[in-house]
């Protein structure tokens, strides 16, 4: 499995991995966002994918699931009672609501439909964030 990793070291805040997002979704809401932590250094926000993923445990319709296959964790918006308890459960903030209907869980799916893979990788002018293989 590939997992998303961050050097915050190298990040310079420019918000390219979340116009990425944008335009690989054609959304407009990004699943990732960049903050400025209380070091003040840019900090990109991204779903880990966890090994125990509390938005599955908690999500009451089976909107969220763990795939064993890839080990990401998937968002089905046509199973989601739009209950938010995956956002209260994720304990790294990284799920949000979509700013329109506020019925889509905004969650990185690894630009699962395109070939090239996670655009906020592919687009970082800084090689800040990468993709890194876990077992």
């Amino acid at each position: 499995m590939k997992r998303i990793k961050i050097d915050r070291s190298k990040c310079i805040g420019c918000l390219t991995c979340v116009s990425a997002c944008l335009v690989s979704h054609d959304s407009a809401d990004s699943r990732n966002r960049v903050v400025l932590s209380s070091d003040f250094k840019f900090s990109p926000i991204f779903c880990r994918n966890c090994d125990l993923p509390e938005c599955v445990y908690t999500c009451m319709s089976g909107a969220m699931r763990k795939d064993s296959e890839t080990g990401y964790v998937t968002y089905d918006k046509n199973k989601c009672a739009s209950c938010y308890m995956c956002i209260m459960a994720c304990p790294y903030g990284t799920l949000k609501e979509d700013k329109a209907t506020k019925k889509e869980i905004m969650k990185c799916d690894m630009c699962s439909h395109d070939p090239d893979g996670p655009q906020c990788v592919a687009k970082c002018p800084m090689a800040a964030i990468t993709l890194e293989e876990v077992k």
